[in-house]
């Protein structure tokens, strides 16, 4: 059975501790909006999985009861970063196995100020931490240094590309130039502001090479999906112009290549991203030569270039250049993070999976402003977390037929 997204909302991401509002307050905004854009009432839907990473046990159900107290079934789902993808991931395998017919994905977060300490999402002690693994590969090759620990396991995977491949700085900085630029189009985004290679190159270093400016922040927001049936659309009399199918979805975790050569580059999600994409592929008949546009977890720049190569964009070492080529942005081949990308739309780390497909969504209806894509039909998400999972989801354009 197939399923597809039948609406979608999402609040405007914030800076931490600047907008007086409690997650269940970001839910109830997204959540309604996403009914609203579905055209159908919270009485409709019959499941409803809620990711985040930073509150209690049954938060979900605190949040979706501000939608309706109709007793169905909720879901708390944490996957660090790829959080929100996994919680789509779970509405459409209800929907496509025929457990449900209407199911709403929820993401949100409300974080502190400041970096994201090494212990994961919950900032627990580090020697009990879930990447407690990860970051022992990245001490025994680079040492432990004074900084944030996710930018400089980022920073690290970085260094190792710089002296693989030979990328530079400049090009790490274009990734954040590009997303700065793409998010001064978007009503959505936490900085809005536009940025060259060289502000980005001057900006304050966190952790050698990446600049404040190369680094995601931390955010406030939620994110909503409606998933519907085949079946739901047409008794509902459904649009086709307001649909968008979900043709192919994976998710992966690490492997023995994710520590075996011990490589930041292969820690930090390449393999596993490589991987899911492969599944992407082979399921939906689609390749990556057919996709229009695509929000790919830029939490840092190099992750962006990391993606690049695993997604099959590039061959291995050549992100630097094809980020300088003008490939993946507008009248490029590709049109990479349109809503600024976490760098500069945000990063609530619950919320993001599930805000890279609402612009999607946006992108593909044709209704995504002064940022459209233009005559976008295949659209491509991909998101990840430290620990680890990968998500890539492929998404097309219904209307017409």
């Amino acid at each position: 059975m197939k399923a597809y997204v039948a609406g979608v909302g999402m609040t405007r991401f914030e800076k931490p501790e600047t907008r007086e509002w409690q997650y269940w307050d970001m839910v109830r905004e997204a959540g309604t909006a996403a009914l609203a854009d579905a055209g159908i009432s919270y009485d409709d839907v019959e499941q409803v999985p809620v990711g985040y990473c930073f509150q209690p046990s049954t938060a979900g159900q605190r949040a979706a009861y501000e939608l309706g107290l109709t007793g169905i079934p909720v879901y708390n789902v944490n996957n660090n970063c790829a959080t929100g993808s996994t919680a789509l991931m779970l509405a459409r395998q209800l929907v496509e196995g025929g457990a449900a017919d209407c199911v709403l994905a929820l993401g949100f977060e409300k974080m502190k100020r400041g970096s994201l300490g090494g212990g994961g999402a919950d900032g627990g002690d580090f020697a009990t931490s879930p990447v407690a693994r990860h970051y022992g590969v990245m001490a025994a090759r680079h040492g432990f240094e004074m900084t944030p620990p996710t930018a400089q396991i980022f920073g690290d995977a970085a260094r190792e590309h710089m002296e693989k491949y030979g990328t530079t700085e400049a090009q790490l900085a274009a990734v954040a130039a590009k997303n700065h630029r793409h998010s001064a189009h978007n009503p959505y985004a936490q900085f809005r502001d536009v940025y060259d290679v060289d502000d980005i190159l001057a900006a304050r270093v966190v952790h050698r090479p990446l600049t404040k400016l190369q680094c995601s922040p931390t955010s406030d927001g939620a994110a909503a999906a409606v998933v519907v049936s085949e079946r739901f659309a047409e008794e509902r009399g459904l649009g086709a112009a307001s649909l968008v199918e979900i043709v192919a979805q994976a998710m992966t975790t690490d492997t023995e290549e994710s520590f075996a050569a011990g490589s930041c580059i292969d820690v930090v999600g390449q393999p596993m991203s490589r991987a899911a994409a492969r599944q992407v592929y082979e399921r939906s008949g689609l390749g990556i030569e057919d996709v229009d546009v695509v929000e790919l977890h830029d939490c840092f720049s190099v992750n962006e270039l990391l993606t690049y190569e695993a997604l099959g964009m590039c061959a291995p070492g050549e992100s630097g250049k094809l980020v300088e080529s003008g490939a993946t942005t507008y009248g490029g081949r590709w049109v990479v993070n349109p809503s600024g990308g976490l760098i500069s739309k945000g990063h609530p780390l619950g919320a993001t999976g599930m805000a890279q497909v609402a612009e999607l969504v946006w992108q593909l209806r044709g209704t995504a402003g002064e940022r459209q894509v233009p005559g976008a039909e295949v659209g491509l998400a991909h998101n990840i977390g430290l620990g680890g999972a990968a998500v890539v989801t492929m998404l097309r354009a219904v209307r017409g037929g």
